[in-house]
C-alpha cells in the first residue's frame, strides 16, 4: 500500500469518525428531546385526567340538580291536577292524568269533552223518556190483531155492560 492509499484511508477514517460523532450527538439530542416529550406527555395526561374528573363531577352535580328539578315539576303538576279536580268535581279523576302540566292540560281538555258528550247523551235520553204531565189521551184498544170471533165477543161484552 502506498502513502497515498494510507492517507486516503486515514481521511476516510477521520470522515467516518466525524460522521459517527455527529450521529452520536444527533442520537443524544433526539433522546433528550424524546425524554422531554415523554415528560410533557405525562403532564398532559395528568391534566387530562384532572379535567375528566372535574367534568365528571360537574356532570354528576348537573344530573342531580336536573333530577331534583324534574321531581319538583312532577310535584307541581300533581298539585295542579288536584287543584283543577277540586274546582271541577264533575270531571272523573281517572280521566285526568299526566306527569307535566302540559300533559294534565291535554287530559283536562279530553275529560271536559268526554263529560260534555256524556252529559248531552244523558239529557237527550232524558228528553226522549219524559212523560207529559196529566192523563194520557184515551184511545180504544187496538182491534187490528184480533180475529173475527174475538171482535164479535168483545162487541157483545161491551153491549152487555152498557
Amino acid at each position: 500500500m502506498s502513502n497515498e492509499d494510507v492517507a486516503t484511508l486515514e481521511e476516510e477514517l477521520a470522515a467516518a469518525r466525524a460522521e459517527l460523532e455527529a450521529l452520536r450527538e444527533s442520537t443524544a439530542d433526539r433522546a433528550a428531546r424524546a425524554a422531554q416529550l415523554e415528560t410533557q406527555m405525562a403532564e398532559l395526561r395528568a391534566e387530562l385526567s384532572a379535567a375528566r374528573e372535574a367534568h365528571e363531577g360537574a356532570l354528576s352535580a348537573a344530573n342531580e340538580r336536573a333530577a331534583a328539578l324534574e321531581e319538583r315539576v312532577r310535584g307541581a303538576a300533581l298539585r295542579y291536577r288536584e287543584l283543577v279536580l277540586r274546582q271541577s268535581p264533575e270531571l272523573p279523576e281517572e280521566l285526568v292524568a299526566g306527569e307535566s302540566i302540559e300533559e294534565i292540560e291535554e287530559a283536562l281538555t279530553r275529560a271536559r269533552e268526554t263529560v260534555a258528550k256524556v252529559r248531552g247523551h244523558i239529557e237527550s235520553e232524558a228528553q226522549a223518556g219524559r212523560v207529559p204531565v196529566g192523563a194520557p189521551a184515551r184511545s180504544g184498544p187496538d182491534l187490528s190483531t184480533l180475529s173475527a170471533d174475538e171482535k164479535i165477543r168483545l162487541g157483545l161484552e161491551q153491549r152487555a155492560r152498557s
